[in-house]
């Protein structure tokens, strides 16, 4: 059975919501329910990767684990390598899972579901969760990168536009045709996968699309998906609050 830990990058500046992770949401911050969730998947351990004071002092408060990592990262991929060097690169881990730290309504089993990808005879480098598409909004919004895989569920490509074009039809009707797939954010490493990735310099294809996945398919990393029929629910702007007091069963 894979050892596995969960590394939350919490960063506290956001153009859009700045001190996303400290925002309350019915009497817990964001970051804190992020935590919750991610303990009830069974991990080993679950880590803030922060690079704020404010956001480390509040994790130790309510009792979380919480490492300070650099100000500079360009990504959060960077962040979960730097906090995995500071638990000491434990040589047990089988595998790190990525968790993003502005999703409080992330559910385990989407965690888990990663995480027994890595109990294979040959584990993938990296796993990756994606969700059917069901509306043509989600199909053709380029806020929702799609993915294309092959048989065995391994990613050929990343885009902000639906593949594959359907020459054919019209774009009206393609999800009557195609079963088409959205990712969803979550990702977890080997972790000599991982130091590796964060070597690896800015790649065409991520710069076209502007997703960092696309480089490692570049560099010829194996990323293997899992599917999942639970949604995302990122909170990027006060809107996004909103939403989540009213899931909440709060007014907002």
């Amino acid at each position: 059975m894979s050892l596995a830990i969960g590394i939350i990058p919490a960063r506290y500046a956001s153009t859009r919501l700045p001190g996303k992770p400290l925002v309350d949401l019915g009497g817990q911050t964001m970051i804190q329910r992020v935590v919750g969730q991610a303990h009830q998947a069974g991990l080993a351990r679950v880590v803030v990767a922060t690079d704020d004071e404010r956001i480390l002092r509040h994790v130790h408060e309510f009792g979380g684990e919480a490492v300070l990592t650099r100000p500079d990262h360009p990504s959060g991929t960077d962040r979960v390598w730097e906090a995995y060097e500071h638990l000491g690169s434990p040589a047990e881990v089988s595998c790190i899972v990525n968790i993003q730290g502005d999703e409080p309504f992330i559910h385990p089993a989407q965690i888990q579901a990663l995480v027994t990808l890595f109990d294979q005879p040959m584990p993938p480098d990296i796993a990756t969760l994606i969700k059917p598409v069901i509306t043509d909004e989600e199909l053709f919004s380029p806020h929702l990168p799609k993915v294309v895989t092959d048989r065995r569920g391994r990613a050929l490509y990343f885009s902000r536009h639906p593949l594959p074009y359907q020459r054919q039809q019209p774009e009206g009707e393609w999800l009557l045709h195609h079963p088409y797939h959205r990712h969803l954010g979550l990702y977890a490493y080997r972790p000599d996968v991982l130091r590796q990735l964060t070597q690896l310099p800015p790649s065409p294809l991520e710069v076209a699309e502007s997703l960092e996945q696309l480089r490692w398919l570049e560099n010829g990393f194996v990323i293997q998906t899992a599917v999942t029929e639970l949604d995302a629910f990122g909170i990027d702007t006060p809107e996004d609050v909103r939403r989540a007091l009213l899931r909440l069963g709060m007014s907002a």
